[in-house]
């Protein structure tokens, strides 16, 4: 968004009519009200989630518009997903800085209908506002879930079986690679590798389709935002919990492996960093086999990492010889 703006451009009425009411869901009355309606399925409960990112803080100013819009939906219903539940609409509000162009929200607008239509979530309304700072993007998502069904994020004990969707550290490294000069394992890795870890830092999966298999598997949830180390010390937090860590079955792809044998040091990043947006999930024993089958119907392949223990201390991850792995930091912060 660096353009200089136009002499002249359409009214706030005018960029909802032409950008954003074409992809409202009934409720919204084609956002020509100033309030939706939602009722949610008989015998479901309501779940809601909001986040925001900011340009040069959760996303880079030369990201593609599209590609922002994606991953401002996907991060809040990466949240929905964790939850168990299922998306039902969206709300958005766009703080747009004074050189934004047309040009930039129609890409946003084409954006934020592809991941509309793919993750079964229809917009509902919102907001447009002038900023005075840098673009702010913000989103709550609804979603909905069996009365009493949903998968709290603190609710581990003992002895269950850790476990986490997908691949972890692909966004960070791709955060990597395109924050500032490009660095020396970078330049040698192979352009496919480069382009998976930079798809996967712009483009978040919420893992939507593990919503009905954790709510009848799992005792907790939460998703990977800001790194796998440090979210992990949040679900576990309180209650005399800790947890053990087998860090070589921490699920990396073959980018994320092809970077660190050019660079042992990234596994910092893979296990620190953020933007994931892969399930985190503790079950009893018995229900692991069950889980991971299910996963794997629907194609999501799910790693088993470690094990709730007792304890106070942060969660221990050890290498293949027993010894711990220190981080200096275990969490990305977006704040």
């Amino acid at each position: 968004m660096k353009t200089n703006p136009p002499a002249s451009r359409p009214t706030e009425d005018g960029l909802i009519a032409r950008y954003f009411a074409p992809l409202a869901g009934h409720g919204a009355d084609g956002l020509r009200d100033d309030a939706a309606t939602l009722a949610p399925s008989p015998g479901c409960d309501l779940v809601l989630t909001a986040d925001a990112i900011v340009e040069g803080v959760h996303y880079l100013p030369d990201d593609p518009p599209a590609s922002i819009a994606r991953k401002v939906l996907g991060v809040n219903l990466s949240d929905i997903a964790a939850k168990g539940a299922t998306p039902r609409g969206f709300l958005l509000t766009l703080a747009l800085p004074d050189n934004w162009t047309e040009a930039w929200l129609a890409g946003f607008a084409t954006g934020i209908s592809e991941a509309a239509i793919a993750f079964g979530c229809p917009l509902l309304g919102g907001d447009t506002v002038r900023s005075a700072g840098p673009a702010l993007i913000g989103v709550t998502a609804i979603g909905e879930v069996s009365h009493g069904g949903i998968v709290r994020r603190m609710t581990a004990e003992i002895g269950d079986i850790l476990c986490v969707s997908g691949t972890i550290g692909d966004a960070a490294l791709g955060l990597r690679l395109l924050d500032g000069s490009m660095p020396n394992w970078g330049e040698h890795l192979g352009s496919a590798a480069r382009g998976v870890l930079i798809d996967r830092y712009r483009h978040p999966r919420p893992r939507i389709s593990l919503a009905r298999s954790l709510r009848r598997h799992v005792r907790a949830a939460m998703d990977v935002s800001d790194g796998l180390a440090g979210d992990l010390t949040k679900m576990l937090a309180g209650g005399g919990r800790s947890a053990e860590i087998i860090l070589s079955d921490v699920p990396l792809s073959d980018s994320a492996r092809e970077a660190l044998a050019l660079d042992p040091g990234l596994i910092h990043t893979i296990v620190t960093g953020g933007d994931d947006y892969e399930i985190l999930c503790a079950l009893a024993p018995n229900q692991v086999d069950a889980f991971i089958d299910e996963s794997l119907a629907v194609g999501i392949p799910l790693a088993r990492i470690g094990t709730v223990v007792a304890g106070d201390r942060a969660p221990v991850f050890r290498r293949p010889d027993g010894s711990e792995h220190a981080f200096t930091t275990r969490s990305f912060s977006h704040f």
